[in-house]
């Protein structure tokens, strides 16, 4: 899906690790929501409450989910899941456009 239609957007930008993650937040008629940003090399750790699906639309980086045995890569075109209260790692190698699905 390159688009989404008759959905809101919040104006407001979600800034992470002194600007170098930034999304913006897309809520659905159904009330489920996705965040859709940018991510500049680097080194960053998460914390989610929900299961989440990140879908890197272009970049790469290397990724580090709890409980798995190392660093797995992930290229545009390739996706995730978190499981919901977990955190994870990324190291971002490449700038790196996604889309994260909060799964309820």
């Amino acid at each position: 899906m390159s688009e989404f239609k008759n959905v809101t957007v919040k104006k407001a930008a979600n800034i992470y690790f002194d600007g170098k993650v930034t999304s913006r937040t897309v809520i659905f008629p159904d009330g489920s929501k996705k965040t859709l940003g940018v991510m500049l090399p680097g080194e960053y750790e998460f914390n989610t409450a929900d299961k989440e699906i990140m879908e890197i639309i272009s970049g790469e980086l290397d990724m580090l989910l709890p409980g798995d045995g190392g660093w797995k890569p992930v290229h545009g075109g390739e996706e995730f899941i978190v499981p919901a209260n977990s955190k994870f790692t990324m190291k971002v190698k490449k700038i790196s456009d996604y889309c994260c699905s909060f799964v309820k």
